[in-house]
């Protein structure tokens, strides 16, 4: 699996700070160590950290380890990938559909 150095690892006890809290648009891959499909979308979410780094934030949460927030926001599969902006999820996809997680963050910059 490919990291782009601009996507970060976020978790219960940062999520309030570096996402709702944020500056700008910020998209958050929930995910598992054991999800395939997930293991599919990182280097799309590598890219997408990479080219749109000036405008969104990129995360990543493993569910298994921070259920609160995963609770929180009805993530019931994965990979779901959510955007926030001002605390507020404004657009969602879930599943591995590269397409779709790139119009959903062109729309949302």
């Amino acid at each position: 699996m490919s990291e782009s150095k601009n996507v970060s690892v976020i978790t219960d006890a940062n999520f309030e700070e570096d996402v709702l809290k944020a500056d700008r648009p910020v998209l958050v891959d929930f995910w598992a160590a054991w999800c395939a499909p997930c293991r599919l979308v990182a280097p799309v979410l590598d890219e997408i950290a990479d080219s749109y780094g000036s405008k969104i934030k990129v995360f990543k949460m493993d569910v298994d380890g921070n259920s609160e927030t995963a609770h929180k926001y009805g993530i019931r599969s994965i990979p779901t990938i959510m955007i926030f902006k001002n605390g507020v999820v404004v657009d969602q996809v879930i599943g591995a559909n590269a397409a779709q997680i790139k119009t959903m963050v062109e729309k949302n910059t």
